[in-house]
């Protein structure tokens, strides 16, 4: 974890007003990440060998509040600092099934992100990769840059060369991209949007714009891994080494239909036997689930194939599980662990506190694990729901009134409340809240 006064005062402020307002922080999850250190050595390897043309798959699975989100976003800040592009998919029945692996792909590329491209970062990605492909072209002397028609046909020779591979199997792909760099050319911005769109899988593209380069319909079920393989070309090509794809929440196949389900595992099994061929360098898949999908009689134990390949033993004690395995297993928050984590807050607090010698003081570790105790206890004792609401407890009640108020003392003039309509709907049912507000004693 990053030791708090090494971390810069922008970077601070982004994490403690997230928590302030109780939303997870969009970047500094590393100071948080508490109980993530065993499996730091093991993913830095992981994305190297990704960065270097490799793939990397791996299953998480944890109950919920156990943190697999937070270490899939965690996962991804990593990535993004080394270079990388980003997607979070969330896996869903009506929205992004994952049997229909077009509508897998049109959400990837609607949530891609890299470290200086918020979603969705495809068209800043596409033109970064002809800017790319111009530069190298000039460099080698094949073309003028004057001569505008004759650096144009040396751009696209050397497109064509690096999408061999794709053009052989997903041939619109190619000839999508050569649509679009003609309509920037020649100024045509509405087709160049179109255009990007249905490289991004958008339903509904404008038939005239489709026309222009070629290409027919939207993209289908089996167009998509072919989508994917290209994409990865070129964020290769533009300084990108690689993709990590986080499919969350796959434990949503549980809930559909029996032949849905079917074809939702079929379509994991199959995007796994095409990393394993190696047909996808570059990219780091991970899916999230709860020990149910992986072990239940209604999730990945329905095809046997998939079942062989996310086999992991668990028998034994969690300390010995190796972070190198297919499935990662998250054993969720405890009181201590809570504990540490509201102590890295204090920390990160104080270092730009008006008054840290009040935070230090006031807020010592004994009455952090006593707000912990007390949050836990308004929240059925499930410790995996609380971090949120003690988090933003502790920040928004407890620290700011310490720093702003010379008199304040938590522990004499604070008395923890919880009202049901700061809770999400699964903190309301583990607090079972059906009076107008819960009124805790700290210990």
């Amino acid at each position: 974890m990053t030791v708090p006064g090494s971390v810069s005062a922008v970077r601070r402020r982004e994490v403690i007003d997230a928590l302030r307002r109780g939303t997870v922080p969009q970047s500094g999850l590393d100071l948080l990440a508490v109980g993530l250190s065993r499996f730091e050595a093991a993913i830095e390897e992981e994305l190297a060998t990704t960065a270097r043309g490799g793939a990397a798959f791996h299953a998480i699975r944890g109950e919920y509040g156990s943190g697999k989100t937070f270490f899939a976003r965690w996962l991804a800040e990593r990535a993004k600092r080394a270079g990388m592009a980003t997607a979070e998919v969330q896996i869903s029945e009506t929205e992004t099934p994952l049997h229909r692996l077009e509508t897998v792909y049109r959400r990837l590329t609607e949530r891609l992100a890299t470290a200086t491209h918020q979603p969705s970062a495809l068209r800043a990605v596409v033109d970064s990769w002809f800017y790319t492909l111009e530069e190298e072209v000039l460099d080698d002397g094949e073309a003028d840059e004057a001569d505008e028609q004759a650096l144009a046909a040396a751009v696209d020779a050397l497109m064509e060369r690096r999408l061999a591979d794709v053009a052989r199997s997903t041939p619109a792909f190619a000839a999508a991209l050569r649509g679009y760099r003609r309509a920037v050319a020649t100024g045509d911005g509405a087709t160049a949007e179109a255009l990007i769109a249905w490289l991004g899988g958008q339903k509904s593209v404008a038939a005239s714009a489709r026309r222009s380069a070629g290409v027919r319909g939207d993209l289908d079920h089996f167009a998509a891994l072919g989508f994917l393989q290209g994409l990865l070309t070129v964020l290769r090509d533009c300084g990108h080494p690689g993709l990590l794809l986080v499919l969350d929440e796959t434990e949503t196949l549980q809930r559909v239909r029996g032949d849905v389900r079917e074809k939702g595992l079929n379509a994991l099994r199959q995007l796994l036997d095409e990393i394993d061929a190696g047909r996808f360098p570059g990219l780091f898949l991970l899916i999230t689930g709860t020990p149910a999908f992986y072990d239940g009689p209604q999730g990945v134990r329905r095809l046997p194939p998939l079942a062989q390949r996310l086999a992991t033993d668990f028998t034994t004690d969690p300390r010995f599980d190796s972070p190198r395995a297919v499935q990662l297993r998250l054993p969720g928050f405890d009181l201590p662990l809570l504990g540490e984590l509201g102590r890295t807050v204090r920390d990160l607090y104080r270092e730009a506190a008006r008054h840290p010698e009040r935070i230090a003081e006031r807020v010592d570790d004994a009455y952090i694990a006593q707000l912990a105790t007390a949050v836990t206890g308004g929240l059925g004792g499930q410790v995996g729901i609380a971090p949120r609401v003690f988090l933003r407890k502790l920040v928004a009640d407890v620290l700011d009134r310490v720093d702003e108020f010379a008199d304040f003392d938590p522990r004499e003039h604070y008395a923890l409340t919880v009202t049901p309509s700061e809770l999400t709907e699964v903190e309301r049912n583990a607090a079972a809240a059906d009076a107008d507000d819960i009124e805790l004693k700290l210990p």
